[in-house]
């Protein structure tokens, strides 16, 4: 797993408030049909930008960008973090 990956799935852990574990969550399933909020969402953005020192532009602003870990990795990638497999 990624350094992004570690780190991204720790923010969502944290600030998601979703119905399932973090253990079976994968890449690629929808945040927003596991329980993430709007709100919650905007939490996990912030989180995101203090943990990779980021701040997503506004055409990053929208719901597809935060909808699960992959759509994440590919914004921080596209936003210049660096990605080390660990």
């Amino acid at each position: 797993m990624s350094n992004i990956d570690v780190t991204v799935r720790s923010v969502i852990d944290e600030l998601a408030c979703l119905t399932v574990s973090l253990s079976s969550l994968g890449d690629d399933d929808d945040l927003y049909d596991l329980g993430m909020s709007s709100h919650a969402s905007v939490n996990v953005m912030l989180g995101l930008e203090d943990a990779f020192e980021v701040e997503f532009p506004d055409e990053l602003l929208r719901m597809d960008t935060f909808r699960s870990v992959s759509a994440i990795r590919s914004a921080l990638l596209a936003l210049g973090v660096q990605e080390v497999q660990s």
